[in-house]
């Protein structure tokens, strides 16, 4: 009986890993954009060489603002207005996770924001299912296989969700697993694309919504209480509800319906500290609402922006709270609970894939 692998970087890509919370136009490679730039003619990209542009897309993006960390994404999206961009793109995004040891990825994007070479919104996802298609059978063939199921997003200050709402629904069986909002959230509540939402529970169809990020719990009990969302994209601001306690902490009444109902949190620890969401990485969140035994999840949100990966993220949290093979394997199985697709299959990549894996790390 051999003793546990040792937990470094290396060994976390070797587990196995499920991601719920990453955008596609936030997980370009630097000289990807750069490519892609020069051949669409897009000329306004703040540097010129692909370190130097990753380097840029990182400190932009740790302004301690969600609105400037927004703006990075002009830069991404303009070069994704193509058949061939949004094909590449989708395709190295399948590519990446798989070489980071990701066996499940939930990708995500606004259809809606690329439209301006004239693509129609149907043909922006078909584009963009044929890339991650095509990085599923890359991958597989490089012997990391991953199943990539692409979720739609409205952006919540425009007026478009009910159309993407629908559009998730005619391509539900097609490689599209569910329906978000995202974007910046103060000023923009969730009930503004109520019709979305009750579109999408009319049709029995999952959706999560980008919700106490930013803005606290209003915005999560929104998205809940009126919405009815399955997840909460991040919710990292659920904390707001949690009081300390003379016996430990304390649960109100969202926190307690949250941990309840077994709501799974789409946590994204170096992004929330970008964004401002939490002061810095040992006082996020994350732990106390592991320990508290919320349904929490790893996630990237936006590998470029961050400059991470799954096993980055996972790293950091094992060095800050100190977590070992058997908290990961317990965040990864949280994720693929959660997951989008039918019960049996995730089951099937639980004990046939994600259990397996873990007891070679456990020794």
């Amino acid at each position: 009986m051999t003793g546990p692998t040792p937990l470094t970087l290396a060994s976390i890509r070797q587990a196995p890993k499920a991601v719920l919370h990453d955008h596609l136009d936030g997980g370009l490679r630097p000289a990807t954009v750069l490519e892609l730039a020069r051949d669409c003619g897009y000329d306004q990209l703040p540097a010129g060489d692909a370190v130097s542009l990753g380097n840029w897309f990182r400190d932009a993006a740790d302004s301690g603002s969600l609105e400037r960390y927004l703006e990075t994404f002009a830069h991404t999206v303009a070069v994704m207005q193509t058949p061939e961009g949004l094909l590449r793109v989708a395709r190295e995004c399948a590519e990446d996770l798989a070489a980071d040891g990701v066996v499940y990825a939930e990708v995500r994007f606004a259809p809606e924001q690329h439209l301006e070479n004239g693509l129609t919104l149907d043909e922006v996802v078909e584009y963009t299912l044929a890339g991650f298609r095509e990085g599923e059978a890359i991958a597989a063939a490089a012997g990391t296989p991953i199943r990539v199921v692409c979720l739609l997003t409205a952006m919540r200050h425009a007026a478009r969700s009910r159309e993407i709402a629908e559009l998730t629904i005619r391509f539900r069986d097609l490689g599209v697993g569910g329906f978000d909002i995202a974007g910046a959230e103060a000023g923009y509540p969730p009930t503004r694309h109520l019709d979305a939402f009750e579109y999408m529970r009319a049709n029995n169809a999952h959706f999560t919504i980008h919700a106490g990020e930013a803005f606290g719990l209003p915005s999560i009990h929104e998205a809940l209480a009126f919405c009815g969302c399955d997840r909460l994209g991040h919710g990292v601001r659920i904390t707001d509800d949690i009081t300390e306690g003379p016996d430990g902490p304390v649960l109100g009444r969202v926190a307690n319906y949250v941990r309840d109902l077994r709501i799974p949190l789409e946590l994204c620890p170096s992004s929330n500290v970008q964004t401002g969401a939490v002061p810095s990485l040992d006082k996020h969140p994350f732990d106390v609402l592991a320990r508290l035994r919320f349904r929490v999840t790893v996630n990237t949100d936006n590998r470029l922006m961050s400059d991470t990966s799954m096993s980055n993220e996972m790293l950091k949290l094992a060095d800050t709270f100190g977590y070992g093979w058997s908290d990961l394997e317990r965040f990864t199985i949280n994720a693929m609970k959660s997951a989008f697709i039918p019960f049996p299959e995730r089951l099937r990549i639980i004990d046939e894939v994600i259990k397996p894996g873990y007891a070679v790390m456990l020794g």
